[in-house]
């Protein structure tokens, strides 16, 4: 057997013991097999979505498509309403009234504190929207912008603004019935909405400051003239300041509707926006929209 020939017998025989053996190297693209990805969290809530906000792709999903109630992240959208009206004066100021404040107290719903006869700027009233979660606040804007002669006109007018809006952005399963989120039954958005509604709401600098502020504290105008310096108004989003990057959105709660958050939170160049609908708690909530912002972040790469 000549020296070829050997050398070729010896190649086989080696290559048949790493093959049995399992430590044959391969160079080049097959040597480093991609690392298995991260597996996708369990969240409490019964309905979550999240996504990259600069392309809207996909990152979380948990009956995203699910309808369920949507109690304060209903804000979201009366906040867009106003901030979309073309030449808005945020200085703008609004004489607050007596019904704004029965409406709370009939219904026991969140509240800024709002006092009767105050003139209170548009720019206060949203960081009382969304901050403190204040339905005598979304009641003032929704009577201030809708349009009408009688005040259930103007609330009804405004409502159908944000069911006309919700169509403009394609959110074909949601709906609303109130300006707050007390609906009548017919209020209901999904994880996947509600997070494009507060993705395409993120692009007003308005929006994006308020949903970022940790506490406000406004100075109004009494009906005498004098200046009154309001209680401080906390956000009721607890990921801000305990999530690193986290940069709004809005929480929500109610019967029907357990305990939501529309969270973001952003890390260099990357934002991860998302949802979680009828979780358990309030620190639970935290907890699901924790977990799906980490799983985020880490399939960017983040």
């Amino acid at each position: 057997m000549n020296t070829a020939i050997k050398a070729t017998h010896r190649l086989r025989a080696a290559t048949a013991v790493a093959l049995a053996t399992g430590t044959l190297c391969v160079t080049g693209a097959l040597a480093a097999a991609p690392a298995q990805a991260a597996a996708a969290p369990s969240v409490v809530a019964k309905g979550a979505f999240a996504m990259n906000n600069a392309n809207g792709a996909s990152l979380f999903t948990k009956k995203a498509d699910t309808r369920l109630s949507t109690g304060s992240t209903t804000k979201i959208m009366t906040a867009k309403v106003v901030l979309d009206q073309p030449g808005l004066n945020l200085d703008r100021k609004v004489v607050i009234q007596k019904a704004y404040s029965d409406y709370v107290v009939k219904h026991n719903a969140s509240l800024a504190h709002l006092i009767v006869g105050d003139k209170v700027t548009v720019r206060q009233l949203l960081y009382g929207l969304l901050l403190p979660s204040g339905c005598d606040a979304a009641y003032a804007l929704a009577d201030t912008f809708g349009s009408g002669t009688t005040r259930d006109a103007r609330v009804k007018n405004f409502i159908g603004r944000m069911n006309s809006t919700a169509k403009r952005l394609g959110l074909k399963n949601t709906h609303f019935d109130s300006f707050d989120g007390i609906g009548k039954g017919n209020n209901y958005s999904t994880p996947r909405d509600l997070t494009k509604l507060a993705s395409s709401a993120m692009q007003n600098s308005v929006f994006r400051t308020i949903v970022k502020t940790k506490s406000y504290q406004a100075k109004t105008v009494t009906k005498t003239g004098s200046i009154r310096t309001m209680g401080t108004w906390t956000n009721t989003n607890t990921l801000l300041g305990s999530y690193k990057g986290a940069v709004g959105v809005k929480t929500g709660s109610g019967p029907e509707a357990k305990y939501c958050l529309v969270f973001a939170a952003t890390r260099g160049s990357k934002t991860v926006i998302g949802t979680v609908l009828a979780s358990s708690s309030v620190t639970q909530r935290g907890t699901d929209a924790t977990k799906i912002l980490d799983y985020g972040f880490a399939r960017l790469g983040a």
